[in-house]
């Protein structure tokens, strides 16, 4: 791997007294940035899925609430204190854990559920029957279509 250098320096002394320094700093390529050309890199990006933000958030509130279950952590609060968020967002994150089963398993593995934002699915997990859920999850569906 080669490697740039960026030197810096003063060409002339200062009429004030001031010393002229001269840095010379290694700059590393960013991975993946080694000899491909945009298209190239642009091209690989494309063939690998991006996870919808729903399902991260899901995951998140399905490894929170392992934590709270292990005892590794005390309670929501503490939770909410080291991920620098508010209790209030936490609630949104750990109230996806309400959606029924089958609802959690297709948003973790279907890419169908791509245009339903997080907001527009509070509505369904208000919701406390879980047919009413699948019905209202089916509307938002064919609604982002």
């Amino acid at each position: 791997m080669s490697r740039k250098v960026l030197t810096a320096a003063a060409s002339e002394p200062h009429e004030n007294g001031a010393i002229q320094v001269e840095v010379t700093l290694p700059v590393r390529q960013r991975r993946g940035e080694g000899g491909k050309t945009p298209d190239a890199h642009a091209h690989s990006l494309c063939r690998i899925q991006r996870i919808t933000r729903i399902t991260r958030l899901l995951a998140l509130a399905i490894k929170f609430e392992d934590m709270v279950n292990r005892g590794e952590v005390h309670d929501y609060a503490d939770l909410a204190r080291l991920g620098y968020v508010t209790r209030a967002r936490l609630t949104q994150i750990m109230n996806l854990l309400l959606l029924a089963p089958d609802i959690q398993e297709a948003l973790l593995i279907s890419q169908k559920e791509r245009g339903i934002p997080e907001r527009r699915l509070r509505a369904a997990i208000r919701e406390v029957n879980w047919v009413t859920q699948r019905v209202l999850l089916s509307e938002l569906i064919r609604g982002a279509a």
